[in-house]
């Protein structure tokens, strides 16, 4: 049997390890590709021994080339929070910008269509709310947050000049906050970090006075937003997440709920340019896509909260991720 084939950057993290899962389940022959900067490989253990599923070793910043045909990439290769883009500044500017271009010239070459991984963090600290894809954005280009936000702003500029320029088939999906199983827990987002520390009897920490909101998307929810882009005719930039607003402070109180801890919410200093408001409009993915998010936050906090209490003892305690 013939399969296509899809390669996947960033398979070994969080969200492409779900995807490369996906694209199994679909059928597709699928080509994972990660530098394993921040990836880790247990998250794809389980697909090695597949005959469909193969993993190269690589930094897309680097010239790229896979062998054979080509349908699709789907580019998710990029440090994707605060902990991480802040320690590897330049790896996080080179993934989205010399990766991005690395990989829309392998597209143009294989004649794949190519969907790449934008963020709501191209709103920055938003003014306007909840956020529209016509929002242009309030962001501070030389803010220690700027590596990440300008990255993906780059990333989505050259995106559309190929599509334009090179009548490139391009897609461009506009991530919010999204959770579930293999997240890392000291990747610095608030979800594993409340998580974390509960399960290590420690208060949990929020910045500020925890009024700022977020809106969190469960990760099969977030896969099946990315599939009906990719296979749909829509190439403008698209935001795919869940619209339950929650403040910070209001999470905590659920997450302390959740595992039953006795430890208490504590305030820390608010980071430089920390978003204050999050929360996508997805009237487009509704009305393009006839995608909205199914997955309760309660029914995929206690599948995620099951994940992390699965965790060894060392991997719990453990505080810093190895960067290569």
């Amino acid at each position: 049997m013939v399969r296509e084939k899809v390669l996947i950057t960033g398979a070994a993290g969080f969200l492409g390890s779900h995807l490369c899962d996906r694209f199994v389940k679909d059928g597709y022959h699928v080509i994972g590709m990660d530098n394993l900067i921040t990836g880790d490989l247990r998250n794809i253990q389980h697909l090695m021994k597949l005959e469909q599923f193969e993993f190269y070793h690589h930094d897309v910043s680097k010239y790229v080339f896979v062998p054979g045909e080509l349908k699709y990439i789907l580019h998710f290769a990029s440090p994707a929070s605060p902990i991480d883009y802040l320690k590897i500044p330049i790896q996080t500017l080179k993934v989205s910008s010399l990766g991005t271009h690395n990989l829309l010239g392998l597209a143009r070459v294989k004649k794949a269509r190519i969907l790449v991984a934008s963020t709501s963090e191209v709103y920055g600290d938003p003014l306007v709310h909840p956020q529209t894809e016509e929002y242009w954005g309030n962001v501070n280009p030389v803010g220690p947050r700027g590596v990440y936000d300008e990255a993906k702003r780059f990333m989505e500029a050259i995106t559309m000049a190929y599509h334009t320029y090179h009548d490139l088939e391009t897609r461009i999906i506009r991530i919010f906050n999204t959770y579930g199983p293999r997240m890392r827990l000291n990747d610095g987002r608030v979800l594993p970090a409340f998580i974390g520390q509960a399960l290590r009897g420690e208060d949990l920490t929020m910045f500020g006075d925890g009024s700022q909101t977020r809106s969190f998307c469960y990760v099969d929810d977030l896969v099946e937003g990315i599939c009906r882009l990719l296979k749909s005719d829509y190439s403008q930039p698209m935001n795919i997440g869940n619209p339950g607003e929650i403040t910070i402070r209001e999470f905590g109180e659920e997450i302390i709920k959740l595992t039953g801890t006795s430890q208490k919410l504590i305030s820390l200093p608010l980071p430089q340019d920390d978003p204050k408001q999050r929360k996508p409009d997805i009237t487009k993915a509704q009305t393009i896509l006839g995608w909205q998010p199914n997955v309760s936050r309660a029914e995929g906090l206690k599948i995620t909260y099951e994940y992390f209490k699965s965790l060894s003892k060392e991997e719990l305690f453990k505080k810093e991720h190895r960067f290569a």
